[in-house]
């Protein structure tokens, strides 16, 4: 491997600990899965650079908090990077071994964040060095993004009144800004019918055809919604993604679900999409044998004001770093919209691609990297207006 910049081994070394989020696999190794070892590794790091460093968790699924103070008046922001990764099936490349091809460098978490956490401790570690930190900055390298924000929630506790000004969180979006994207609720219907051998059906009362009616239902039900959209995210969308139901061929069903995944709007939360779905079926005539079991959301969505503390502070950063500062959007959700719900406003930005992320050959470009260091030595050693 050829000489890499401090940043650059830093990351070399993060993607090498795996930190695997089972996403409620029973089948993975158990010597990949968790984010303890990434965390432990992290906090040493975190101490080294004179910071106390607190361990967040159960379970294996453990996030890591520090903080660097500049002055009590200072503005405080908080970054978060998460330090889960998918799972590496069908990954072409060994995961945690990871390589350098041109100017990319390669492995599980490579882009999605591994990157952006090596870029926030390098331009900690030089800023601390010259005693020029002008923000107070809470550094959050939480677990289980990926799948249900338990880590945000583990900080969010242990944080109590200790309220950033803002938030960054790191992602992957080829350094733009990101300053809003829609959040993902996830509904499960039940249909209930009533069994019988399927040689005389009559006398029962098939659960697959109620959830086939629910089906076409609940996506003309899409039709209200898709035609308010949002100016910057556009419309709400709707998908069903999982069907299941049924025991034998010789059998009429007496139940069957659907798993329905639905983009929100800054303006909508699971309890509107629950009523909106239970409407759909009420119209339908399906209320009675049909209807919502669950509805949660998985990520809330994000719209932080263009004139907000964080997106102007990180705005600017980039500015002065020659990058285009235009806050736009992006397609998936993030923790910034868990912070966000919290009431703590924030943005999105990293070295990386999305369309690498989770891939069988993940990778993030070199350079890339470099000038999120950049961006957040700016960031850091600018004052803030409180």
């Amino acid at each position: 491997m050829p000489d890499l910049s401090p940043s650059l081994r830093i990351l070399r070394d993060l993607i090498a600990i795996p930190s695997v989020n089972p996403m409620g696999r029973d089948d993975l190794p158990p010597e990949i899965v968790g984010e303890h070892a990434l965390a432990e590794d992290l906090a040493e790091r975190l101490r080294r650079l004179g910071l106390d460093a607190a361990l967040l968790g159960e379970g294996g699924r453990t996030s890591v908090v520090a903080e660097a103070i500049a002055g009590p008046d200072a503005e405080t922001m908080l970054v978060a990077s998460h330090i889960d990764t998918v799972p590496v099936d069908g990954m072409e490349i060994d995961p945690f071994d990871p390589v350098i091809e041109g100017d990319r460098i390669l492995g599980r978490g490579a882009c999605d964040t591994k990157a952006g956490m090596a870029a926030l401790l390098e331009a900690l570690e030089r800023v601390l060095a010259r005693g020029t930190l002008r923000r107070n900055v809470i550094v959050v390298g939480e677990a289980d993004e990926e799948l249900g924000s338990v880590g945000v929630r583990d900080v969010l506790d242990f944080l109590g009144e200790r309220r950033p000004d803002w938030v960054l969180a790191t992602e992957p979006t080829d350094l733009r800004l990101i300053n809003a994207h829609k959040g993902v609720v996830h509904a499960r219907v039940c249909a209930r019918g009533r069994a019988c051998h399927s040689s005389d059906p009559s006398l029962g009362r098939n659960a697959i055809v109620l959830l086939a009616k629910a089906i076409l239902a609940i996506e003309e039900s899409a039709a209200v919604f898709t035609t308010r959209p949002h100016p910057q995210l556009g419309p709400a969308t709707l998908s069903v993604g999982i069907v299941r139901g049924g025991q034998a061929p010789n059998i009429v069903p007496d139940e069957a679900r659907i798993w329905v995944d639905r983009r929100t709007l800054p303006d909508e939360s699971a309890e509107s999409v629950r009523q909106q779905v239970a409407a759909a079926l009420e119209d339908a005539g399906l209320a009675d044998e049909v209807f919502v079991e669950a509805c949660s959301e998985e990520k809330p969505p994000l719209e932080t004001d263009v004139d907000a503390v964080a997106t102007r502070a990180t705005a600017r950063a980039m500015t002065e770093e020659g990058l285009s500062a235009e806050p736009t959007h992006v397609a998936f959700g993030t923790d910034a919209g868990v912070f966000g719900r919290e009431d703590l406003p924030g943005i999105v930005l990293g070295p990386g691609s999305i369309d690498v992320a989770h891939t069988s050959r993940e990778f993030v470009p070199m350079d890339e990297v470099e000038t999120m260091v950049r961006i957040f030595e700016r960031l850091l050693t600018t004052p803030g207006a409180r």
